[in-house]
């Protein structure tokens, strides 16, 4: 559950639509050499704690700990947590894998264990796939310009599209390995566009609300950047 280099839009796009009530990782912080920042998912948003490495210990909130497997067996327990919002929430699902990093925090006013005995073996990651995400879109034709509203999955590197939420098999699916860009869209006379660039044809979809556009938006340029480390790590492989 720690994730070296992370974005705060990247880490709140993945617990938001990936995660669940008290899904958690470990990131770097930008602010300092010295902190980490502990994301967390509430109920229906993403908090920032931070974790300060003093050269000798890790400070969480009051706790004070003195090697990293302490931090980690601590973790273990699923400590209780609070903001200065007055929201608790118990850590119970560390998230695995690979996102980017926020620089919004709240202060912990409460930091207590709600179980004993456990160990960093039941730190067991209990992710569904990275980055999933569904909904309806509206869809620009291919040959007729028309617009037609369509149920669309995002899983893995696949975005597939439905006549509707019912049916079984998709009109397409479409690979984001061959996607070049993600972008919201002014040429159209609708709102909340935004087009998928890819090398035969660039698709136009438009979302009820901007809020809802610019989530899927962040949501597939994080798996686009996901795609382009992984070729790249690939092809550093290949060379080396």
């Amino acid at each position: 559950w720690y994730h070296d280099n992370l974005t705060r839009h990247a880490a709140e796009a993945l617990l938001l639509s990936n995660g669940q009530d008290g899904s958690y990782l470990l990131r770097k912080s930008n602010e300092r050499e010295d902190l980490y920042s502990l994301s967390v998912r509430g109920k229906d948003s993403v908090k920032h704690f931070h974790v300060e490495y003093t050269g000798t210990s890790f400070k969480f909130g009051f706790n004070e700990f003195c090697s990293l497997k302490e931090l980690v067996m601590h973790f273990a327990n699923q400590p209780l947590i609070g903001s200065e919002t007055g929201t608790l929430i118990v850590l119970k699902h560390p998230y695995p894998r690979k996102v980017e990093e926020p620089s919004i925090y709240e202060s912990v006013r409460v930091h207590t264990a709600m179980q004993t005995g456990r160990t960093e073996n039941d730190l067991v990651p209990n992710a569904p796939s990275l980055g999933t995400k569904e909904g309806y879109l509206i869809k620009q034709g291919k040959i007729v310009k028309n617009w037609k509203t369509r149920w669309f999955t995002l899983h893995r590197n696949e975005l597939k599209y439905f006549k509707d939420q019912t049916a079984t098999e998709p009109i397409r699916a479409l690979d984001l390995t061959e996607c070049s860009a993600v972008q919201f869209d002014y040429s159209q006379e609708r709102v909340n566009c935004f087009c998928l660039v890819f090398p035969l044809r660039t698709y136009y979809l438009c979302a009820k609300t901007g809020i809802e556009a610019d989530e899927w938006i962040k949501i597939l340029r994080w798996k686009l950047s996901q795609i382009r480390k992984q070729v790249e790590q690939r092809n550093a492989a290949l060379n080396s």
